[in-house]
């Protein structure tokens, strides 16, 4: 019998994905995911990025907005399409800034980007100020797929770092600072009736 935490896992993985108002690239995991929100935008996915994150700690792999920014405008983003939420020091903190902005922009969709291993923790953190400030707000899931698990960086290994977010859950749970496995899994069946009309 799979656990509520197993079938979350499964849904993350294989969230649906449409057209939204805005992709929300999570900083962090150095340039590794920077690519993966300018696919989407180029996609059509969304008209805008927002680049969410105002640490800079290179050896943990928080790199600046100024760094990414270069880049992600070289990759064919409008300088006029990037927005930067320079607020947030960690992903709580993104979360509900975020969701703040997305309740004054009046988007109803917005499509989350965070590396392979961190993006269940994101998913959970962002869904409690949506469920809490009472949003439709529609949150879709979109982590990169080209990263590798046993690769070293100078912040650790993707594979091993998986074990500490998991942990992350489940002490930032006990903070009332995410959404439980069952409301997540709750949301993605509302979500999926309003989306795939069922």
């Amino acid at each position: 019998m799979l656990t509520e935490r197993e079938k979350f896992i499964s849904i993350v993985d294989n969230d649906l994905l449409f057209p939204s108002d805005a992709i929300i690239l999570l900083e962090g995991d150095g340039f590794n995911r920077f690519s993966h929100a300018v696919d989407l935008y180029k996609n059509g996915f969304a008209p805008l990025i927002l680049f969410s994150g105002a640490i800079v700690n290179y050896q943990y792999g928080s790199f600046p907005f100024s760094d990414i920014k270069g880049k992600i405008i070289e990759s064919g983003v409008n300088e006029s399409d990037l927005i930067h939420e320079d607020v947030s020091l960690n992903t709580k903190e993104q979360a509900d800034q975020v969701i703040k902005i997305a309740i004054e922009k009046k988007w109803s969709r917005i499509i989350l980007v965070a590396s392979c291993e961190h993006q269940y923790r994101a998913y959970l953190t962002f869904l409690r100020p949506i469920i809490d400030f009472k949003t439709n707000i529609i949150l879709f899931n979109s982590a990169p797929r080209n990263l590798s698990w046993f690769e070293s960086s100078e912040w650790g290994i993707r594979y091993e770092r998986i074990n500490q977010e998991f942990e992350r859950i489940d002490s930032y749970s006990e903070l009332g600072h995410l959404a439980t496995y069952k409301e997540a899994i709750d949301y993605q069946r509302w979500k999926e009736k309003i989306i795939l009309k069922k």
